[in-house]
């Protein structure tokens, strides 16, 4: 079972392995965890310019972190101009066939 996560800035679900954790340092500093492996209260983020932009104008940082007021999140900003650009992964539909293996191999791990 794929763990699923929430981004807070474009509020889209998807695998948490495809998203970036940010966790809150002290009470005023955001930075990345791209690990996801850090202490404390963390929160996921679509790894784009376009996704924190959105979490920062939707005030995204201080409600998912449970902060007293708006973190520096310009680590986060930084971290994320650092990746290499990657092409966006649309969804793509699932035929009957893809469906029908899934349930076999979760049907056959159940069996074990």
């Amino acid at each position: 079972m794929v763990a699923v996560r929430t981004c807070i800035g474009s509020r889209r679900r998807a695998p948490r392995s495809s998203l970036l954790r940010v966790v809150a340092l002290g009470e005023g500093l955001v930075v990345a965890d791209p690990k996801a492996v850090m202490p404390g209260r963390g929160a996921w983020l679509t790894p784009t310019v376009e996704a924190y932009e959105l979490a920062v104008k939707r005030r995204a940082f201080r409600r998912a972190l449970r902060l007293g007021r708006e973190p520096d999140t310009s680590a986060v900003l930084e971290y994320l101009r650092r990746l290499p650009e990657v092409e966006p992964i649309h969804e793509r539909q699932i035929d009957a066939d893809e469906r029908t293996d899934t349930t076999e191999q979760a049907e056959r791990l159940m069996d074990n």
